[in-house]
């Protein structure tokens, strides 16, 4: 739980369904406290992403117990914070945030897959212009976002992979493409693989 909070802290938010959590999750998250020098990483599990079906979506209740579960790190924490608010949408939900904590500094952590589709979000280029932005490089999607509507958009905004250390702190537009060895399995691919043990046994 996201509980008082000291001031001028930097702060990561992974948002996403956690459907369920896995080790892409930690990685990233891992990865983001070390090289933008974050002080926390928020996971925020959403009740429903608007851009996903609810059929084959897990119980809110029973993915934020597994999302507990992976993030053992006294530094990474599970959030219903969407749930509490009541918002749907990224952006709202970074409005709401941002007008409770301002004097926090946080930043967007997301995948290359997710900025690839990133245009259908729901007042995409309010996201951009609300915090920075951290994208991951992910295997098979990496060349398609860099190449893509969001990043040539932005494509003045983006600062160099070895200033990274600062992004939290600077002014949105701001955004970064980190390269490093993910892991490549996504949540999709969980589900099946668990589909297949359920049938099997």
């Amino acid at each position: 739980m996201i509980g008082t909070s000291s001031r001028n802290r930097a702060i990561g938010l992974l948002g996403g369904s956690f459907n369920p959590a896995h080790d892409g999750h930690l990685m990233i998250s891992l990865i983001a406290l070390k090289r933008l020098q974050l002080d926390e990483v928020w996971w925020l599990v959403s009740p429903q992403n608007p851009l996903k079906p609810a059929s084959g979506m897990a119980p809110f209740a029973q993915r934020l117990v597994k999302a507990r579960q992976l993030a053992s790190h006294r530094r990474i924490i599970v959030s219903d914070i969407e749930l509490r608010l009541g918002t749907h949408y990224t952006r709202d939900t970074l409005k709401r945030l941002c007008a409770r904590r301002r004097h926090q500094n946080f930043v967007w952590l997301m995948g290359a897959d997710n900025l690839v589709q990133f245009p259908k979000w729901e007042g995409w280029k309010e996201i951009f212009n609300t915090v920075p932005i951290a994208v991951f490089d992910r295997p098979t999607y990496s060349s398609r976002a860099l190449a893509g509507v969001v990043a040539t958009r932005f494509a003045d905004r983006r600062i160099p992979e070895r200033d990274a250390s600062g992004l939290v702190r600077r002014k949105s537009p701001s955004w970064v493409f980190l390269h490093s060895r993910l892991n490549p399995v996504s949540a999709t691919e969980i589900r099946a693989q668990n589909s297949i043990r359920v049938h099997q046994n």
